[in-house]
């Protein structure tokens, strides 16, 4: 893919051109990516108290006996008053994806990971943080990582 930048006075307002033989998947990613410019924050309770997250701070989002709950860079859970599906749809701009049926990762925020015993993988995040993504997820998520491919596994 070859980016070209054309910044000058004379243009009112900024445009964006693609020009490309067909349509893609990371065509498709990247217009999506460009309408949502606008960084969601999440609405989460701790003590009581309602706390604005931003989806920078959060390492994965995770499903635990009917509750939803965000797993900080500050390795606190805080409980997130929505489902995870909705946690995913607000996320996917922001590179989550899944790591299982109950578990949304930001692959951002991936130090390193290993293989488990079971086929899964163990995610270690720059936090400290550790999470497994299910072997349904792993291959997906090791293409995404090393050669920037898409995500498509439900």
């Amino acid at each position: 893919m070859n980016i070209k930048m054309d910044l000058n006075d004379k243009y009112e307002e900024t445009t964006v051109v693609i020009q490309a033989r067909e349509w893609s998947a990371e065509l498709e990613s990247l217009v999506k990516q460009l309408n949502n410019t606008t960084t969601k924050r999440i609405v989460g309770v701790s003590e009581n108290q309602s706390i604005l997250l931003d989806p920078t701070e959060i390492d994965y989002v995770y499903a635990e006996k009917r509750k939803v709950f965000a797993a900080t860079i500050s390795k606190q859970n805080i409980e997130v008053k929505m489902k995870l599906y909705e946690m995913e749809e607000i996320l996917k701009y922001q590179r989550f994806t899944r790591f299982s049926k109950s578990v949304i990762g930001n692959i951002e925020h991936i130090k390193r990971f290993e293989l488990a015993f079971n086929g899964n993988l163990r995610i270690h995040f720059k936090s400290g943080n550790k999470e497994y993504v299910n072997r349904k997820y792993v291959a997906p998520l090791k293409e995404y990582l090393t050669m920037g491919g898409s995500i498509n596994v439900r």
